[in-house]
């Protein structure tokens, strides 16, 4: 086998053009992975060689990504927030798009020192251990219907250290007392519809379709959760949601229908309307 320096790994980069819209960030961490050293490394010192073992690693793990597989899925993290969380097969990979969700809630509940937050389909835990973390006075409630997701969040949360948060296994509010009421509810559900082309794209192939898809046009996991919410909100408490590029206007009139008030959108990192929310009225 013919030895393989930093520089010439790094220059793999090009296999990956056709899988990956950023295949030289692709590169980098698969290769920091095998080295188990900071990306700083690579470029202090591009013409070191890996070692066979580390070359071996490296050249499977391209093939692997080669043929579709997730960088996160090949790593067995993705980072979020603050930290970096376990991920697995059993649900999604969080995005950077969905840290602007976190920042809308934390932004809109800047100076309230105890609230009470429930995550629906959490899925990592990503916004719920984002959200425990950044306000250790809140209580905060995660729930999926994936027993495996819950298992894994739960690794999460000892990952990220935090104890103002609790995950439990339930389809959406099933397992929760109907006695019970939130200031915040917060949701990254299945928005996508059956046909979607992206489907058959990157990443989400690899992804459980369960957390991806949903009925009535990738409309009926959000209208259930916003119907149902109306039960589970305090008087003033707000629902947010992360929903597909096209739904904003929709899921705006949903809740203006249901009798939420302030209802609005925000945008992505593309600049698509990402992000819905709307406060249960106080009387």
């Amino acid at each position: 086998m013919t030895e393989l320096t930093i520089a010439q790994a790094l220059a793999m980069a090009g296999d990956l053009k056709t899988v990956s819209s950023e295949p030289q960030v692709d590169i980098e961490h698969l290769l920091c992975f095998v080295l188990k050293q900071p990306r700083s490394y690579c470029f202090t010192w591009p013409e070191k060689t890996l070692s066979c073992e580390q070359q071996t690693a490296f050249l499977a793990l391209l093939d692997a990504r080669k043929a579709g597989q997730p960088v996160a899925h090949l790593l067995g993290e993705r980072g979020f927030w603050k930290f970096d969380l376990e991920v697995s097969n059993a649900t999604l990979i969080p995005r950077a798009d969905t840290e602007l969700l976190v920042e809308k809630i934390l932004q809109h509940h800047a100076k309230e020192q105890s609230n009470q937050v429930l995550d629906l389909g959490s899925g990592t835990g990503a916004i719920a251990l984002a959200l425990a973390y950044e306000r250790p006075h809140w209580q905060v409630l995660g729930v999926d219907v994936v027993p495996e997701a819950v298992a894994l969040a739960r690794r999460n949360q000892l990952r990220v250290g935090v104890n103002n948060i609790q995950f439990l296994e339930s389809d959406w509010f099933s397992a929760i007392s109907e006695a019970t009421r939130y200031n915040i509810i917060v949701s990254n559900p299945p928005y996508i519809d059956a046909l979607d082309p992206h489907l058959q794209q990157g990443d989400v192939r690899f992804e459980p379709k369960s957390a991806l898809v949903a009925a009535q046009n990738g409309m009926a996991a959000i209208n259930h959760i916003a119907q149902l919410s109306t039960c589970y909100l305090k008087p003033g408490g707000y629902l947010y949601f992360e929903h597909g590029f096209q739904q904003a206007e929709v899921v705006r009139l949903l809740l203006t229908k249901l009798g939420y008030t302030h209802v609005q959108s925000a945008f992505d990192f593309g600049g698509q309307e990402r992000i819905t929310w709307g406060i249960w009225p106080s009387s």
